[in-house]
């Protein structure tokens, strides 16, 4: 018989000011950041002056996490500022998840401060779960300095909203027969994944607290705030099959992300970014002789935050188009309409390109002529600006997936021989005269322009 799994989120405290903090203490300095109003973030005349982590005093004074910092200070005239170390933050994030990686195997890491841990299989060796979790806590405590917030659940997104109940250096449940109770009460706001855009959407449709949210029609949050609407549903009321995914697996992969020179708050440009990613991805695929199996996109908004969610490839391709598509599939399922500082596209689950295939009779169910998505990311519609606020999507714009009359999502075949030429001569010119000699039309082109070029450069003298 199988048993419920029983998932921890382990969160930690105020990272960034806690780990600041504590590495100011070891250097001498005689005040706790950590016990006056003080916040981590960039100078007010940087594009990136926004508060990523603040004191619990300095929240008393109304001071959010992601708000300018010129704003933090109107609210608090001697707010104490220490700009950010990240390599600081790397290193205390990777002593921490050693750390528990010694307890459970089962670790999936979903961002710098914070991961989630399969119990499950080690629950036979402590008396409950809620014992195990404030045990954990507490060492974490004594060996590292720093607190953590434990969310206990039978679901990975409620185990995440449970770590996010009172802080600090707290253990909450919250398994899927106590959400009317002590999720359902709780505004929007608090729900995993809904951000200010899909708030704003929802206060427009009545939709004031989870509760509301999860007794709605499914039908209208689809029509108003498309997948992402979905998903918010299915979180409101507790579904989420998705298990822990252990992190070594992914450096059996390949992948690429970039910091963004500006934050980017449209589709349009965001896919474009990913469409360059995919390409990245697709040419070292091939260049190693490898098909993956699972793609993966990630999302970092600017206020640090960081979400990704990945979706198998069946069959197993290294075509720039397929995991393009993938990617802005997963790109919608996650985007909350907030602005985007990293976007970053991952593979795994690779093979050899020798090894057999399985194919699926859906790769041959539509031979018709697709239009590329090189095509399709420059050809968005002049409204794209629409995208700026998630559920807005014109019938003429751009899609992953195209859309033909019938409504009907269209996949481009895995197996293409066209594609697979079209990837080998564009590897070839730039095995000859450098990576950066051709880049897709798709990039040069205006919004309107819905031509397919390849652009050569001349190799550098």
């Amino acid at each position: 018989m199988n048993r419920e799994p029983i998932i921890f989120h382990i969160d930690v405290n105020s990272a960034f000011l806690s780990w600041t903090a504590l590495a100011r203490l070891k250097s001498g300095d005689p005040v706790d950041l950590r016990q006056i109003p003080s916040i981590i973030g960039g100078s007010p005349s940087d594009r990136h002056g926004v508060v990523f982590a603040k004191s619990i005093p300095a929240k008393s004074y109304g001071i959010v996490t992601g708000e300018p910092v010129v704003n933090a200070l109107r609210k608090c005239p001697h707010l104490v500022i220490v700009p950010p170390d990240r390599h600081l933050y790397q290193q205390k994030s990777d002593s921490l998840m050693e750390y528990l990686s010694s307890i459970s195997p089962d670790i999936e890491q979903a961002s710098i401060d914070e991961c989630y841990m399969d119990f499950t299989p080690i629950s036979s060796h402590y008396p409950s779960p809620e014992r195990a979790a404030a045990l954990f806590k507490d060492s974490i405590f004594e060996n590292f300095g720093f607190t953590v917030n434990v969310g206990i659940s039978n679901r990975k997104v409620l185990a995440k909203m449970a770590s996010d109940f009172k802080k600090p250096n707290l253990v909450h449940t919250l398994y899927s027969w106590e959400i009317k109770e002590k999720m359902w009460p709780l505004p929007v706001s608090s729900l995993f994944m809904c951000g200010h855009s899909s708030v704003e959407a929802l206060k427009n449709l009545g939709i004031l607290t989870i509760g509301d949210l999860a007794c709605t029609d499914l039908s209208v949050l689809e029509a108003n705030l498309k997948s992402h609407g979905h998903m918010l549903w299915n979180y409101a009321n507790g579904i989420d099959p998705s298990g822990v995914f252990a992190e070594p697996a992914k450096a059996k992969g390949i992948g690429n992300s970039t910091t963004l020179t500006k934050d980017v708050s449209d589709r349009q440009n965001a896919c474009r970014t990913l469409l360059a990613l995919s390409e990245s991805v697709g040419r070292r695929l091939r260049e190693s002789g490898q098909l993956a199996g699972q793609v993966c996109t990630e999302i970092k908004y600017a206020s640090f935050q960081s979400v990704s969610h990945q979706a198998a490839l069946v069959p197993a391709s290294a075509s720039d188009d397929v995991i393009y598509h993938k990617a802005c599939e997963l790109f919608d399922e996650l985007w909350n309409g907030e602005p985007i500082r990293l976007l970053g596209v991952r593979t795994s689950k690779l093979s050899r390109q020798e090894e057999p295939v399985q194919l699926s009779l859906f790769d041959f169910a539509d031979l018709s002529p697709l239009t590329s998505p090189r095509e399709e990311a420059g050809s968005f519609d002049s409204s794209a600006s629409s995208f700026s606020k998630p559920g807005k999507q014109p019938a003429s714009s751009f899609s992953p997936a195209s859309l033909p009359s019938n409504g009907k999502k269209v996949t481009p075949l895995v197996s293409s021989e066209k594609q697979k030429k079209l990837d080998a001569a564009l590897d070839s010119i730039r095995s000859r005269f450098g990576r950066n000699a051709v880049t897709r039309g798709s990039l040069l082109t205006s919004p309107e322009s819905k031509e397919n070029k390849a652009s050569i450069k001349k190799p550098s003298e």
